[in-house]
């Protein structure tokens, strides 16, 4: 133990992997997660007093939450519009729930601050309220160094057993328990509403493609077509077929609409099967792909940022821009804060989402330029994400005095507005401000990881007797706090806001920030459908969730 009370980097990361590797662990649906594995093991390691000085912790704590803040940044802020009011309705159930069993529960058994907020981090499975509770607990002016820092300690013991107990009920209560409360088969029941959006066309398995495409290419030799104009073929067939290509002898000509086919001309058509399958009868008999004319589909990234795009659905995207139809052009994939969306009929568009378009070049080029920006993410602009985090930073330092009680947003609630802001910003035009999702999402876990390691690590010798004190009580917190919004949200969803059982089950897996969750679910459902609930009241309660810690933590410490 020695070299590791020397080696701090050492010690820190030998926390994040062997913790990450305990995560690995399932049993049955149920795995830990790295960052619950992170805290067991930063927890053994800390009881054999190893530490990390509290700086590192400050640091990467200002890096999780700035991330966490830009990548919900864009989807918060197009949830607050009445479409998605019902689906805050949820979320304000999970806040109003875990505060108040927080409040009830501190009160009836006489628990310190710590302890409490500890079993609202876990309980409620949001990583990020050990960070803001563990810095408003710094900020309360009553304590003394040391109960500061045993009351941080308490945050993290109460939430490692709090969080497993909380994960294993939202995972089996959401993917098990619902359907048959709901009575039904989530899996016919999340394809038959796929179905009803995509306008009753069966939806596929996750590893099922279509055998007939929609959209196809083909290569014909005039033979019927001996003087016809490009222009005329394709008004011929209402748009639904383009010439991407015509080659004469060893010749490439430029498919101008007035340009006139001659006998033996290879031209590649690419369009709607249906249409391509016709047009071969006026052209001539197909051929094989042939060198330098065969002109392979293209795929681009657009960020949604045209006005009139955003609410509606892919449908009316489609018929308001004909060159979809035209040009062959195909949304194939919709990306919502790290979510795939299925590219349906009626899914309903929001500002920042990224559609994947798939078509020929020339007609993909022209459709990109009136729809927003083609997503540059190559690189993360160091600049645009320096600023926000000083910024947030700056905004923590604030303090406004309600009667003799200072009131601050602090570093982690600072850097929390600044990130919403900074990415809601980036998501208007995404020509600036570059900060890749992979590289996003890296730096978030990476900072609640090490973040949690040091909170583990400092929180170890003051572990084993809050355990002895309160073993009991911690794991029926960590169900009763997920079981009670959860039961409540389940039935003002269904009884009075008529949310669709599937797209309910995902919201409630949303409304409580559990990855897990909703990745048992969507394998249960065999689908991505719950997926369009989750988004919603994830984005929501990833921001607010933080809040309630330095809530509690304000309310108890009065």
């Amino acid at each position: 133990m020695g070299v590791l009370r020397d080696n701090p980097a050492l010690s820190l990361f030998l926390c994040l992997a062997v913790g990450y590797l305990v995560g690995k662990l399932r049993f049955g649906p149920i795995a830990l997660g790295g960052i619950c594995g992170t805290l067991i093991v930063s927890l053994l390691l800390g009881a054999q007093h190893v530490s990390v000085d509290d700086d590192v912790k400050d640091v990467f704590f200002a890096l999780f939450i700035f991330s966490l803040g830009y990548m919900a940044g864009p989807q918060f802020f197009a949830n607050l519009n009445r479409g998605s009011l019902r689906f805050f309705t949820l979320c304000f159930i999970e806040l109003v729930c875990v505060l108040g069993i927080a409040y009830g529960l501190a009160k009836a058994f006489d628990l310190d601050v710590g302890t409490a907020s500890g079993i609202l981090a876990g309980a409620a499975t949001e990583s990020a309220v050990v960070g803001t509770a563990t810095e408003a607990i710094g900020k309360l002016g009553d304590l003394t160094a040391d109960q500061v820092n045993e009351y941080q300690g308490h945050v993290a013991t109460a939430y490692t057993v709090c969080y497993l107990f909380g994960l294993i009920t939202i995972v089996l209560y959401t993917s098990q328990i619902m359907p048959m409360i709901l009575r039904i088969n989530l899996a016919d029941a999340s394809r038959q509403l796929w179905e009803k959006m995509r306008g009753g066309s069966s939806g596929l398995e996750s590893d099922e493609r279509e055998a007939l495409p929609g959209m196809v290419g083909r290569t014909y030799l005039v033979t019927l077509a001996d003087g016809r104009s490009v222009g005329d073929l394709e008004a011929a067939y209402g748009g639904r077929i383009t010439v991407e290509g015509v080659k004469r002898g060893s010749k490439l000509l430029t498919p101008d609409p007035g340009l006139e086919l001659t006998l033996s001309d290879l031209v590649q058509v690419v369009g709607l099967r249906s249409a391509i399958i016709d047009a071969g009868r006026d052209i001539g008999p197909e051929t094989p792909a042939v060198p330098g004319l065969d002109t392979p589909l293209a795929t681009s990234q657009v960020a949604v940022t045209e006005k009139e795009t955003i609410g509606a659905t892919i449908d009316r995207l489609q018929k308001r821009h004909p060159e979809f139809r035209k040009d062959g052009v195909y949304v194939t994939d919709v990306l919502r804060n790290e979510q795939h969306l299925p590219a349906s009929g009626e899914t309903v568009l929001a500002r920042g989402d990224v559609l994947t378009l798939v078509g020929a070049r020339g007609g993909l080029n022209r459709l990109v330029k009136k729809l927003g920006a083609v997503v540059k993410n190559d690189s993360t602009d160091f600049v645009y994400i320096g600023f926000g985090i000083v910024a947030g930073s700056l905004l923590g330092q604030i303090v406004v005095n309600a009667g003799d009680v200072p009131l601050s947003l602090g570093t982690g609630g600072g850097c929390l507005i600044s990130g919403l802001l900074f990415g809601w910003f980036r998501s208007r035009s995404q020509t600036f401000g570059a900060f890749p999702p992979q590289a996003a999402s890296t730096l978030k876990d990476m900072g609640l990881a090490v973040f949690i390691a040091c909170t583990g690590l400092a929180a170890g010798p003051q572990a084993w007797p809050l355990l002895k004190e309160y073993g009991a009580l911690l794991p029926f917190a960590g169900i009763a706090m997920v079981l009670v919004p959860a039961t409540i949200s389940l039935i003002v969803g269904r009884k009075f806001l008529k949310i669709e059982k599937p797209l309910l089950i995902g919201a409630i897996a949303g409304q409580q920030c559990s990855t897990p969750a909703i990745t048992s679910v969507t394998q249960v459902a065999q689908s991505s459908v719950p997926l369009l609930g989750y988004t919603i009241t994830y984005t929501l309660s990833n921001f607010l969730l933080p809040l309630t810690g330095p809530i509690l933590v304000g309310v108890l410490g009065a």
